[in-house]
């Protein structure tokens, strides 16, 4: 089998354990920077252009697709499907899980545990934003921001009404969010692939920090999941249709509320606390795709 793992940098560690395990397992590999690829669209024949040189022979992709091209490197997953190859995340999956406000209304209709959360349009209405979450402390997110960037916690309902003017005066679109307390500083990760919770981690900001991103200098120990932790985050995962997710959630009196859901969550975090192979269960469901597709087409022509 040959996979193409879309990555803009192949000394990633993400990308080099697929890499490794993938070729482990006997499969050609090849890492493909998904803003080189030049898009072909012609009726009935779609095909990829990389550095020059026609792509084919792809069994399956990877996505590995960062926040800041998802418009660019979506369209490259969306080009490999119309060619028939099979994707690990599906194009409109990663396109759900990346419009935060997007995310957070399918999550709640679909009834998931939430940090109460409000958005708006009018520059003008702080004041009734701030109080639609229940007042400061409140937590501000920008809907574009990736590991913990762009979010802030703002302790004084007057410091929440300034930063959310100061965004919007800026055109930035934001969020805002009640802060749930007695999580304290400390979320949980929850990596999800084929409908399975393949790997947990509590993941707890550094002193003086309320953003527990390993990014930002958090630390990540194995954790077991409740099961209630465990349904909400195969939940999240099932209704965005994300095969492969990260699923953050808080843990909070009410039961676990959901921060966000990863559609390229990062395999070092969670492989160095768990101990766990994650990146075989990764390589794994991508050869379950292909087989299936070998075992549909071969039915068709029987």
């Amino acid at each position: 089998m040959k996979i193409a793992i879309l990555s803009r940098n192949p000394r990633l560690y993400s990308t080099r354990r697929l890499v490794e395990v993938a070729q482990a397992r006997g499969h050609e590999v090849v890492v493909l920077d998904h803003l080189q690829c030049d898009l072909i669209i012609e009726a009935g024949q779609p095909s990829i252009m990389y550095k020059g040189t026609v792509i084919s022979g792809i069994d399956a992709v990877i996505p590995r697709i960062g926040a800041s091209v998802t418009f660019y490197g979506t369209a490259v997953v969306r080009q490999f499907e119309m060619m028939k190859v099979k994707s690990a995340v599906g194009s409109q999956a990663i396109v759900r899980s990346r419009d935060k406000l997007r995310c957070m209304q399918i999550l709640s209709r679909a009834g998931l545990g939430l940090p109460k959360t409000a958005f708006t349009n009018y520059s003008k209405g702080s004041k009734q934003l701030v109080s639609q979450v229940g007042g400061a402390p409140l937590v501000i997110k920008l809907l574009e921001g990736t590991q913990g960037l762009g979010v802030v916690l703002a302790e004084t309902e007057k410091a929440a009404e300034s930063v959310i003017e100061a965004f919007h005066n800026l055109k930035a679109r934001i969020i805002v969010q009640e802060f749930i307390a007695e999580s304290k500083g400390a979320d949980i990760r929850a990596f999800v692939v084929n409908g399975e919770v393949v790997g947990a981690m509590k993941r707890q900001g550094k002193e003086g920090e309320f953003r527990s991103n390993l990014h930002r200098g958090g630390t990540g120990t194995l954790i077991k999941l409740s099961r209630a932790e465990k349904a909400a985050a195969l939940k999240a995962a099932e209704v965005l249709d994300l095969s492969v997710a990260g699923v953050d959630m808080l843990q909070s009196k009410r039961g676990p509320l959901i921060l966000e859901v990863n559609s390229s969550p990062g395999l070092e975090g969670i492989e160095n606390a768990t101990k766990q192979d994650i990146a075989a269960k990764i390589i794994e469901y991508t050869e379950l795709l292909v087989q299936k597709k070998k075992n549909r087409k071969s039915k068709t022509q029987e």
